[in-house]
């Protein structure tokens, strides 16, 4: 059916199993472009901005229809061939399709849109988005699902919007060695090390420094005997591999690791460093997967914020930024809610020998704020770090964040919505943006990371 059809039949022709001509004008975060057709938006996977397409309708709302690529009819010069056979079907990256260049401005734009639209902020002075290193063999972290049936255990990732496992023989976003580390268990089998590892598996979780150090954590519902006894083999087989644990009791069907965990075999971390300092982490730690991309954010946290002398980090997690303040010059203190990443921040304090100027507490951040302790921090400090989940900061918190004048504010966002709406707060309340920075965390997918610093007016 051509546009002029659907026209001449209302919306009410986009039923299901309609066939459609569609000019696709934009790109959502999720892999979807984005097409209308007589009043109502059309969502598919599979076009980019400029391409017309055939497509056909699988579902219809009221005011949107979700629909299938048939074929191309038009191609846009930024389409590029995807370099991973299951793209478009694991829902791990979602524009393999675009150029890397225009990812990168696609990006920015996506910033920009967000500002505008949910921030109402129309005039900020967007970045273009840095990048580092390799687009594609970045992630330093993996975490393979595993799924035993009668062709036995499959190590894979989940569908795009689904618990379908997409079985896996290697991922090229991931560092090599952790490639090799993937086609090992994917093609285990008998009594091989890695077979008996993944008999009462549910995930395996294994993280990557640069300096080659790996370790490997296998989630099961209990502790796994056969697990201990196989570790040592385990691991002389898996490329670089300091240490094999055994993370075991989750929380929820959906935890990809559990609430212990106990080492089998070797060391239960590895050592990563940036920017001068050492961290610790294990296959557990929430730990930035790129870090050619910390180090950029790490310069240009240092060109805006040199001089900070007293700094509170909210969400500071096992300490990342913190340890970057602490060694710049500044007297931190940080807050997480979860004990576990303190414990490692207090330790990663030590390793470098910064523990006299960081403090560190575990409360959550919204009721710190309005503690006698967090009001008199705020107060003191001459910045305050926010690094929030991707749900964003909340309103007690950004009020108190506003109340106490601090001078200056550098916000951390995985989100460009949820920092749009929290950003339309704090410029209500007499800040203003200095900087929006973008930058490329997570290339191939739609996410994107944004440093934004803004001072009190």
């Amino acid at each position: 059916m051509t546009n002029s059809e659907v026209a001449r039949n209302g919306a009410a022709a986009l039923a299901p199993g309609t066939e459609l001509d569609l000019a696709f004008t934009d790109l959502l975060a999720n892999g979807q472009a984005v097409a209308r057709a007589e009043g109502l938006v059309v969502f598919c996977f599979g076009p980019l901005p400029g391409e017309r397409a055939r497509v056909r309708v699988t579902s219809r709302k009221a005011t949107y229809a979700v629909a299938d690529l048939e074929s191309l009819t038009h191609i846009a010069p930024e389409r590029v061939e995807p370099f991973c056979p299951v793209f478009g079907t694991c829902g791990g990256c979602q524009v393999q399709h675009l150029s890397y260049d225009s990812q990168l401005q696609w990006k920015r734009g996506m910033v920009r849109a967000a500002l505008q639209r949910i921030g109402g902020i129309a005039d900020a002075a967007v970045e273009e988005t840095i990048f580092a290193g390799d687009p594609r063999a970045y992630r330093n972290k993996v975490a393979l699902v595993v799924e035993h049936g009668e062709r036995g255990s499959q190590v894979g990732f989940y569908r795009a919007r689904s618990h379908d496992l997409v079985p896996i023989e290697g991922c090229p976003v991931v560092v090599p060695q952790l490639n090799q580390l993937i086609g090992i268990f994917a093609g285990a089998q008998g009594d091989a090390p890695a077979a008996v590892a993944l008999e009462k598996a549910r995930h395996v979780v294994a993280r990557q420094a640069r300096r080659g150090e790996a370790v490997v954590s296998v989630t099961t519902e209990q502790r796994d005997d056969a697990l201990e006894r196989a570790a040592p083999a385990l691991l002389a087989q898996l490329p670089g591999a300091v240490g094999v644990v055994n993370s075991f009791d989750p929380g929820s069907a959906n935890a990809v690791v559990g609430r212990h965990d106990r080492l089998l075999a070797g060391r239960p971390e590895i050592e990563e460093e940036i920017g001068g300092i050492r961290y610790r982490v294990s296959p557990a730690s929430f730990f930035q997967i790129n870090v050619d991309i910390v180090a950029r954010i790490f310069d240009a946290l240092h060109d805006r914020l040199a001089d900070a002398s007293e700094v509170v980090d909210l969400y500071c997690g096992m300490g990342t930024f913190s340890l970057f303040f602490a060694k710049s010059g500044a007297r931190v203190f940080g807050i997480e809610e979860n004990g576990r990443a303190v414990d490692e921040a207090a330790a990663n304090a030590r390793l470098n020998g910064l523990e006299d100027r960081v403090r560190l507490r575990t409360a959550r951040v919204e009721r710190w704020v309005g503690s006698p302790e967090g009001t008199k921090a705020l107060a003191e400090a001459g910045v305050v770090f926010l690094d929030p989940p991707r749900k964003g900061s909340d309103d007690l918190t950004l009020r108190a964040i506003a109340s106490s004048s601090v001078p200056r504010i550098a916000y951390l966002s995985c989100d460009p919505a949820t920092l749009a709406r929290d950003l339309k707060q704090l410029v209500s309340n007499g800040y203003a943006l200095r900087t929006v920075q973008p930058f490329d965390m997570f290339p191939q997918t739609g996410h994107v990371e944004v440093l934004v610093v803004l001072e009190r007016q």
